[in-house]
């Protein structure tokens, strides 16, 4: 059975399609990448496996479960079987880090000799400093609020894990070391992670699936090294080849275009 499963699924504002007759089913245990240039509908995909955008036609279901509007009953359930990560964390700035990363569990009515064990392992897990608890989270670094906002998502433990662009505003040295950490993370753990990201060398790092969207479409879906050996069009040739890194043909070490 797969975590994920789309029927046709076609989302439109108004008269715009967003997403147009998507059909795919997304493995149990594994981590996918929705990859593509902005506006081709990745984020919109996400948000409607939560309940937040609901399709025009089409059916979504998650966990074996056909996706609701997100009312607050719908949206309980929802937050017990996905964790959400934004692009900048979505971290609310009046709590400390730690009301932050165990404000799922408050919602759910966790006491707090339960609470403090989750938390605990948490931090050893992701490398944060049990002396940033009371921290405010506008005092910590790009990568350090990212930790916290994974750890938020991870808090109930549950079986999937919802990522919306989450490293695209850190350094590039801050990437590298998460992107590292989140690998190891999800491999040890064995949820099913969806990422969306529209930088290429990253999905196909951390990626068992890439989907590339092209206009709100599915333009090639499947493991990660068949895109890069043999993309299904001219377009995804194009879009996977400019993943060259423009420095080095800058610096006359590769000619523009070519592979490294």
């Amino acid at each position: 059975m797969p975590a994920v499963s789309l029927s046709n699924v076609t989302l439109a504002y108004g008269a715009t399609p967003v997403l147009a007759d998507i059909s795919l089913d997304l493995a149990a245990g594994q981590t996918h990448s929705l990859l593509g240039p902005s506006g081709c509908g990745k984020s919109t995909l996400l948000r409607a496996l939560t309940g937040l955008l609901i399709p025009t036609s089409g059916q979504v279901r998650v966990l074996d479960r056909a996706v609701e509007p997100a009312t607050r009953p719908a949206q309980r359930l929802a937050n017990h079987a996905a964790g959400l990560v934004l692009q900048d964390g979505g971290l609310f700035p009046h709590l400390t880090v730690r009301d932050n990363v165990i404000l799922p569990a408050t919602l759910a009515g966790w006491p707090a000799d339960r609470s403090e064990p989750r938390l605990a392992e948490l931090e050893s897990l992701l490398g944060l400093d049990p002396g940033f608890r009371f921290r405010w989270v506008r005092s910590l670094s790009g990568g350090q609020r990212q930790r916290v906002a994974l750890a938020r998502a991870l808090f109930l433990d549950p079986p999937l894990l919802l990522l919306d662009e989450p490293l695209s505003a850190l350094d590039p040295l801050s990437r590298t070391e998460l992107q590292d950490e989140m690998k190891r993370m999800f491999r040890s753990l064995g949820k099913t992670v969806i990422l969306v990201t529209h930088d290429i060398p990253e999905a196909l790092y951390l990626a068992d699936t890439v989907t590339l969207l092209d206009r709100g479409r599915v333009a090639q879906h499947g493991p990660a090294e068949l895109l890069v050996r043999h993309p299904a069009s001219e377009w995804a040739r194009t879009f996977l080849g400019s993943a060259v890194p423009r420095w080095r043909a800058i610096l006359g070490i590769v000619d523009a275009g070519k592979p490294a």
